[in-house]
């Protein structure tokens, strides 16, 4: 008598309309975010992140859940949700924001989206803003509705995924700018098309409007790819910390706000519009920050076999001053490359300080990022 056990894939987690597709390409893991599945293996990390730097991947974010916001007020409400001045942005156009609560600190960094008028899209990292927005709304008085739609993102990311786009979407997609949209149809699959994503690479999100048909649309495009050595893919953990990129609730999460991590720049406080945060946020840049998200090089270890499942501890001196957020070994820099908060006294680059790892001190030193910038020179070398 055989036995199984059944280890997930209940219907609390939901699944990806892609979710079948991705398990016929090879998946070998999961992990779950916004209450959702998430491919996270396709059974070696640093094979995906050379398939993103060197051709393209295709990878299944449906997880990025999509915050509607409609209604006469949707352009006030929008700006009453970020710190970064919307005044200025056009229909069709993205822009990556933060969402911030009453003391500053960072409740989820999306890419926001401007449909129309008064439509707009809070494409989501991992926090539930549809109840936040929701909630906001209610004592506003505002006119507008808070909804989640049919919407399943896909990423097509990497070096060619121009010339992928154009045999999906002929030659007129190439004029799609950086952090714009277009609404477009394949085959009848109706679609929303950025050229934005989470990888430091050229890249596009193919926001999916109709999830009976994410099958059909992952085998189009993986069909159109082949000739391009396209791979089915996952984000990318090395690549985002070669690009300095943010995780949230890995380095930063409700306690971090915007100044910490450099991101001061989406933060508008001479602005005439109210949002959430404002005043805080005056008292902050006012008063100035305690600590900051920092770089480091660990080169007192042999090279990290994954990601950090844990915050390492930093100390200086004999006492704590930060910790480890994000930490992975790059095979094109040939280092462990990290992000970590610390204390602004010890934020410095050239600092060295030591990185506490299950418990054994590592050397370290506070580095330059982007690691790797985006005109591919190397900033850790």
């Amino acid at each position: 008598m055989s036995s199984s056990v059944n280890t997930g894939f209940g219907t609390q987690i939901r699944k990806s309309p892609y979710f079948d597709a991705t398990v016929r390409w090879g998946v070998q893991g999961f992990s779950v975010y916004n209450h959702m599945y998430i491919p996270r293996d396709f059974g070696s990390p640093e094979q995906n992140f050379w398939n993103l730097v060197n051709t393209a991947i295709l990878c299944d974010v449906g997880v990025e859940r999509q915050v509607e916001i409609t209604g006469p007020d949707a352009a006030v409400f929008t700006q009453l949700l970020t710190p970064r001045n919307l005044s200025n942005m056009a229909v069709g156009q993205c822009k990556y924001v933060l969402i911030t609560n009453a003391s500053g600190g960072i409740l989820n960094d999306p890419i926001l989206l401007r449909l129309g008028e008064n439509h707009f899209w809070l494409s989501l990292a991992d926090s539930d803003i549809l109840l936040w927005a929701q909630g906001v709304a209610v004592n506003s008085g505002l006119d507008v509705t808070i909804s989640e739609p049919d919407v399943s993102p896909l990423q097509l990311q990497g070096p060619v995924s121009g010339e992928i786009m154009k045999s999906l979407f002929g030659e007129s997609i190439m004029d799609l700018r950086y952090y714009w949209l277009r609404e477009v149809e394949l085959d009848g699959i109706p679609m929303i098309v950025s050229r934005t994503g989470w990888s430091s690479e050229l890249g596009y999100e193919i926001y999916l409007r109709d999830g009976s048909r994410g099958n059909e649309l992952w085998e189009k495009i993986m069909a159109a790819g082949q000739p391009f050595g396209l791979q089915p893919g996952h984000t990318s953990t090395i690549r985002r910390i070669e690009g300095g990129m943010l995780s949230y609730h890995a380095d930063a999460d409700i306690h971090t706000n915007p100044y910490e991590v450099g991101l001061g720049r989406l933060v508008d406080l001479e602005m005439e519009a109210d949002f959430i945060g404002k005043a805080a946020l005056k008292r902050i840049q006012q008063d100035g920050v305690r600590r900051k998200q920092v770089g480091l090089c660990i080169d007192g270890v042999e090279p990290l076999s994954g990601p950090n499942s844990d915050f390492w501890p930093i100390d200086c001196q004999g006492k704590t001053v930060g910790k480890v957020t994000s930490a992975v070994h790059s095979p094109r820099l040939a280092r462990n490359i990290a992000l970590a908060m610390v204390d602004i006294d010890y934020a410095d680059i050239g600092t060295q300080v030591e990185v506490m790892i299950a418990g054994e001190p590592v050397q370290a030193i506070v580095a330059e990022k982007p690691f790797y910038d985006p005109k591919k020179q190397l900033a850790a070398a």
